[in-house]
Parts: C-alpha cells; structure tokens; sequence
C-alpha cells in the first residue's frame, strides 16, 4: 500500500514566498456544453472553466489542475477529482464557495481537502467508475434529454449480464478502443459490471483500473446489441477475442455516460461519492 507521504515533498518556495499547498477538490457537472473535461485553444471545456475560476479566485498566479480521469464532449462528471497546488491557503469551506462563485451553473466543486504532497489525483487512484443510464421507450427523452441514452426496444437483462460477464477481468479491450485513444496499451482489468433496472431506466455501472478511450460507449453498443436480441451473448467473448474494432457495435450515444469518480485507498480520507449519486436512477 502506498504512503500518502511515499513521494518527496514539493520543492521548497522561493526565499520570502508563502509554502504551496497541495489541494484536491470533488468536482461534478453537466456534460452537454462542453467539449470534453480537457483544456483546448477554444476554452470550451470543463477545466477551461474551472480553471479560470480558480486562478480569479487565488488572484496570485494562474491555477492549473489535474484530473482523475479525462471525460469526452458531452459525457457527466459526478465526482471528478482534480489536485494542483498553490500558495493561497484556504479553509476547504472556502475553497468550495470561492471556486463555485466563478463557475457556471453546470459545473460545482462538492468538496475540498488540503492534501500531503504525495497525493495525486490520477496516479494515487486505485480503480474508476462509471455508469450509464439508458431510457427504454418508445417515445425519446424529453425533459432529461443528453442526461439518458435512449433505446425503444425492449432489452433482456439476463443476456446482457450474461454478455458483461465475458469483460470481467483482464483483457485486451482493443476492439472496444477509439482509433484516437492515446493510451499506450489497451490491456486494463475490468472488476464489476452491475446492470439494474428502475421502473423505464437502466443503470449499467463500470469499475476497471483505467478505461480506453470509448472504450465504455462501444461496451454499450455490445450490450444493446445483445440485450435486444441482435446477437446473442456469447458474441461478445467473440468481439472481446477479435481484438479490432471493426468487430464491435457502432459506438453508442454519450448522452446518459457519467463518470462517478475515481477510486482512492482509504488512508486518503476522501469521499466516496457525493449527493448526486442518489439522483441517477
């Protein structure tokens, strides 16, 4: 088990210059205006936003995060975690309000916590998780439009938990990768897939090590496939085995992806989830 004081401190500040803090923060927002989490040129993009609003809010230097996971345009973020460090000390109240002062609407720092310098918010994440929530209808979402996928025709549980279990473990997902994906291999360990239905909704939820470009979107389009009786469950151990992605389903929708944050050993002493878990179906 790793140490949170394994790695060695942070250099010391400039003769007269106030210690850096290492900060973490929990971070949650509404996909759909933005391309993606990653800063790009166009400033389009959640950690454009976020920080912008922390740089105004230190106002001493510019903030610049990074995050547990990357998320594609378009997909939800329910606990992103960031870390950077700064010379501003906050309290973690402050941190959470100041920040969101300078954020818009669709995007919210849920929580903070001052960190050791050994905390990293990607490399100390033991696990990730993710879950997409599927409307079967007959008719299109409407009022939770880009927050569901949609399928109007019925779906099978038993198949597609029958199909999920072939991903379970560790694999070489290559036939589920995006062909831009930059990841340098595509063998990642697959540790739950749980499939639950609520009244008209699905909630598939994904726990892996690390995640391909994708790579869950194209798992989506499989299971469809084979939860509307397409193809049977046992080709996906086929497209699983084939290793290219000409042998998967066409890749599915982002609109009901959400990223539910990454997994930390308990010693760090972060939150596990936060209150908009328990709005998803």
């Amino acid at each position: 088990m790793q140490s949170p004081f394994s790695e060695p401190p942070s250099p010391p500040p400039p003769d007269g210059a106030p210690p850096r803090q290492r900060v973490a923060l929990g971070v949650s927002y509404n996909g759909n205006a933005y391309d993606g989490w990653q800063s790009q040129p166009g400033g389009r993009t959640v950690q454009d936003h976020l920080d912008r609003a922390l740089s105004r809010f230190v106002a001493q230097e510019p903030i610049r995060t990074l995050c547990a996971g990357r998320t594609d345009a378009g997909v939800h973020g329910l606990m992103q975690v960031v870390h950077f460090d700064s010379p501003a000390h906050r309290p973690d109240s402050a941190w959470v309000r100041g920040t969101n002062s300078f954020l818009p609407p669709d995007i919210a720092v849920q929580w903070a916590r001052q960190m050791p310098p050994g905390f990293h918010a990607r490399s100390s994440a033991r696990a990730r998780r993710y879950a997409y929530v599927l409307l079967e209808s007959a008719v299109r979402p409407s009022v939770d439009a880009a927050r569901v996928g949609w399928v109007f025709r019925p779906l099978e549980q038993s198949a597609m938990q029958a199909a999920a279990a072939h991903l379970l473990g560790e694999h070489d997902f290559t036939s589920f990768r995006a062909s831009q994906c930059q990841a340098p291999t595509a063998v990642k360990d697959m540790r739950r897939i749980e499939i639950t239905r609520r009244g008209a909704y699905w909630r598939f939820e994904f726990e892996a090590n690390a995640f391909l470009h994708h790579m869950i979107r194209n798992i989506m389009g499989c299971l469809i496939a084979v939860g509307t009786g397409s193809k049977p469950p046992d080709w996906m151990a086929e497209v699983l085995a084939a290793r290219s992605r000409d042998a998967a389903a066409p890749t599915f929708s982002p609109d009901g992806l959400y990223f539910l944050g990454p997994v930390y050993d308990a010693f760090w002493n972060l939150p596990e989830r936060t209150a908009a878990f328990d709005w998803l179906p």
